[in-house]
């Protein structure tokens, strides 16, 4: 066995796998993959072993589509064959309107990365399967591509291919001990001797936190009891001629697909059952659940009533094994929070069907820092320290009980609320406020009409459109006051903080004292990395010269990771998180200045206190931090204001405001603002897949600059022209807004993908931002939008339709 290696890979299932053989394909063969006992004796040996291309997003489609093409070629490998039954089709059946509308949508979104979805209706979906009945059906999304494939062949044939390419794997192998060492590199020990290596990776399926112990940290993946059990031969199948496609049922909670002649069933039933929650048995390997049908007779009653067959069947195998699920359902592929050189690929609910795109994406960030594409919605550091067991188990549970039904817009599910809150959660619930979550933090949404006002879920605007409208209003022609909690603040000090700073922004440096800025980094590519607001504090009694770092609530890990990599050892630089400990109070609106003057004291005039200011102050009783910015276009204020005091703050805002028109606004209300303003969000506009020239912030970059991060790439980018530009859309529909990943269409080729959208009230447009090719970027362009498959005119309009010259901002 090797003493010293490049790479550890802890884990010899489909995500171990699959990470070796892509860092092989990568360049990287002094690589190592370990395993307690034999490949694929976790979940991967008893998985359904599906593999589709529907995914919630186009990352998640292009990660299944690398895994389609992938599993093809190996099961085409003339040398080493494996079993794969490609392109049997699968449907995903629907029986509501709104579910086909979804369903359109995905469609819409698919096309953008040459996924070809197709929306059938009832009869079309029983005419491509025969089996089921039509009764209570509305139609299906058709996957050409769908099937499944031999778990244990797939997971040996990366194996085999790594192994050629110089890669080792070592069997029964248990990993006893992890130590990092004062450079970042690790020792892996093992019963059977010591690797030393730079990087680690932990692809330890359902026993994760195992690992995951070793290194001093929880992941929040929990284990699901999953059971599906396989038929006899049903003579339908044995004489159809032709395999029978894959379903997924959202009506009855439950999946089947051709095995033999007969059926694999499997069952998503509302009472399931979280596994190893006390810790697992070393000696369970290759190894079942005890079977328990009882608990999925409901959901095998419906089955019944959509497949009849099924009734007359015998069961040949029971088959009920663990599988592991994240706080949203989607893995954890990336860095680990709070590690350097660490890694995983866990929480693969659906790893076999996916573990090939997973692996991909995960050795291009280990050996290039980052994939080709935006993988947020994949990353560890999504979720931050409210990430418990006890949180992660009620998340898993609502995930299983609705494995089928995808999340509507503005959908927010109850099981583990609220995780985090401010001492104004319950001021602002008494007051009506309906709560979306952002990072785990109850975040108003909007004020609720009456106390039973309860929207229709749907992809159109809904029952909200004039509430949304009220609270735009008045903010516009009074003011308006909000909560904006879990707002991502690092407090950065010492000699050396501006000049650490200023290599890490890829724009000019705010560093007059009581001023503030916008500033963007970005990765060794020259892409968009992450969006700051960055405030320099005088030195006061609350502390020494220091700067306010500011990002989206979503950041707070991340920045902190990414920040905190690049101080050089000799830079008297320090970070502090500010984020648990402060809340945002955003005054907005023509009488804001009004408010803030009548209890807070100082001058709060235009002179003494311009846009971009920042000021330490009291509100009413309350110590406060005020900064002049605005993400509405109105004037505004950030008052920055620790926890302790914030509901004095408050209170001290409210009875100011009653002079004034104040009233209460939301998340949703902003979202409207910003459309206007063409203010772009972090993980929406702002991707690691484009350049800040492609998303329109070339005025935050100063090439002449001698260094910042990304400034190589960038101008060797910039020498090549854009791949896509960030634009500005009109969107000739009154009944929807354009949602993200939503295709834009010159005839029959996909030009652009949205990346946001939303009805700005102010303006009367329903607006979109969208990615499109260079030429379809002047304004005045033309474009088809599908818009959950109706075609829809869209146009190119100018940046910031709403008050362009920022008058309001700056009065």
């Amino acid at each position: 066995m090797k003493s010293r290696t490049k790479v550890v890979v802890i884990g010899g299932g489909i995500a171990g796998c699959s990470t070796l053989y892509h860092l092989t394909q990568e360049g990287w063969s002094d690589v190592v993959l370990v395993e307690r006992n034999e490949l694929t004796s976790g979940t991967t040996w008893h998985s359904a072993a599906q593999v589709t291309n529907f995914g919630m997003n186009q990352t998640m489609v292009g990660l299944k589509s690398h895994s389609i093409r992938l599993y093809k070629e190996l099961a085409e490998d003339p040398d080493y064959p494996i079993n794969y039954h490609h392109g049997d089709g699968g449907i995903r059946l629907a029986n509501t309107e709104a579910q086909m509308q979804g369903y359109r949508h995905f469609a819409s979104m698919a096309r953008g990365m040459d996924v070809h979805f197709e929306v059938i209706d009832a009869q079309e979906c029983a005419r491509r399967h025969p089996l089921i009945s039509t009764e209570n059906l509305l139609g299906g999304l058709w996957d050409p591509l769908d099937g499944d494939i031999d778990p244990a062949q797939l997971c040996q044939a990366l194996a085999r291919r790594a192994r050629k390419a110089g890669a080792e794997v070592y069997r029964n192998t248990p990993v006893t001990a992890l130590t990092q060492h004062g450079d970042d590199t690790w020792t892996v020990h093992t019963e059977h001797g010591d690797i030393d290596c730079d990087i680690v990776v932990n692809a330890c399926g359902y026993r994760v936190n195992e690992v995951g112990a070793m290194m001093g940290v929880h992941h929040p993946v929990a284990s699901m009891e999953h059971q599906y059990f396989l038929t006899e031969e049903i003579p339908a199948i044995r004489d159809a001629g032709h395999r029978m496609p894959l379903l997924r049922c959202p009506i009855s909670d439950y999946y089947c697909r051709q095995e033999k002649n007969g059926l694999l069933l499997g069952f998503y039933e509302q009472d399931c059952k979280t596994w190893g929650m006390d810790g697992i048995d070393p000696n369970f390997v290759n190894a079942l659940c005890p079977d328990d049908l009882d608990r999925v007779t409901d959901v095998l009653e419906g089955a019944f009533a959509r497949m009849p067959a099924l009734m007359e069947a015998g069961i040949h195998t029971v088959v009920n094994g663990p599988i592991t699920y994240t706080i949203d359902g989607a893995p954890l592929v990336g860095p680990i929070p709070g590690k350097r050189n660490a890694f995983c690929i866990i929480g693969l609910r659906a790893g076999l069907g996916e573990g090939g795109g997973h692996g991909w994406l995960l050795a291009q960030q280990i050996v290039h820092g980052e994939a080709c594409y935006d993988t947020w919605c994949l990353d560890p550091r999504r979720f931050a320290g409210h990430a418990n067991v006890e949180l992660t188990a009620l998340k898993a549970i609502e995930d299983y009980q609705n494995e089928f039904r995808f999340h509507f817009p503005h959908e927010h599910r109850p099981a583990g609320r609220p995780a985090r809150t401010t001492p104004l959660t319950p001021v602002l619930a008494a007051e009506g406020a309906e709560f979306t979550v952002v990072n785990g933090w109850e975040r108003v949404e909007y004020i609720k009409p009456t106390p039973d006002f309860t929207p229709t879920l749907s992809f159109d605007f809904d029952e909200t459109f004039d509430v949304i409208a009220a609270e735009v209003a008045n903010v516009k022609q009074n003011v308006g006051l909000a909560e904006v909690n879990g707002f991502n603040r690092i407090e950065i000090t010492g000699a050396d903080r501006h000049a650490f700073l200023d290599r890490m922004i890829c724009g000019a440096l705010p560093r007059r004292p009581g001023r503030v800025g916008l500033a963007y980094l970005l990765n060794h590519q020259g892409m968009v990395k992450a969006e700051a607001t960055i405030a320099n504090l005088p030195a006061s009694d609350r502390g020494p010269d220091r700067v306010w770092y500011g990002s989206a609530a979503a950041a707070e890990l991340h920045d902190m990771d990414w920040l905190s990599r690049y101080i050089a050892p000799d830079e008297d630089v320090q970070l502090r998180s500010l984020t648990n400990d402060q809340t945002i109070l955003v005054l907005a609106g023509p009488r804001a200045r009004d408010v803030l003057s009548a209890c807070s004291r100082g001058d709060w005039s235009r002179d003494a206190f311009p846009w971009l200011s920042v000021r330490e102050c009291f509100v009413g009783i309350a110590p406060a931090t005020v900064m002049g910015v605005s993400f509405s276009g109105e004037l505004a204020y950030e008052i920055h204001v620790p926890n302790a005091s914030l509901h004095a703050a408050y209170l001290a805002l409210r009875q100011a405001g009653q002079a004034f028109g104040l009233q209460l606004f939301g998340a949703r209300a902003v979202e409207s603002m910003r459309m206007e303003k063409t203010f772009l969000h972090w993980k929406a506009d702002l991707i690691t897949e484009f350049d800040p020239f492609e998303t329109g912030l070339g005025r935050f970059v100063r090439l002449d600059k001698p260094e910042f991060i990304g400034r190589a790439a960038l101008i060797e980018r910039q020498a090549k022209g854009p791949s896509r530009k960030l634009v500005a859309l009109q969107v000739q529909a009154a009944h929807a807004p354009a949602h993200p990943g939503a295709s834009l269409m010159a005839g029959d080729r996909v030009v652009g993908t949205v990346t946001s959208g939303d009805w700005g009230h102010r303006t009367g447009l329903n607006l979109a931002h969208a990615f499109v090719e260079p030429h379809q970027s002047p304004e005045g362009s033309e474009m088809i939008l599908d818009l959950c498959g109706d075609r829809v005119p869209a146009r190119v309009i100018p940046a910031c339709p709403y008050d362009p010259d920022f008058i309001h901002m700056r009065c």
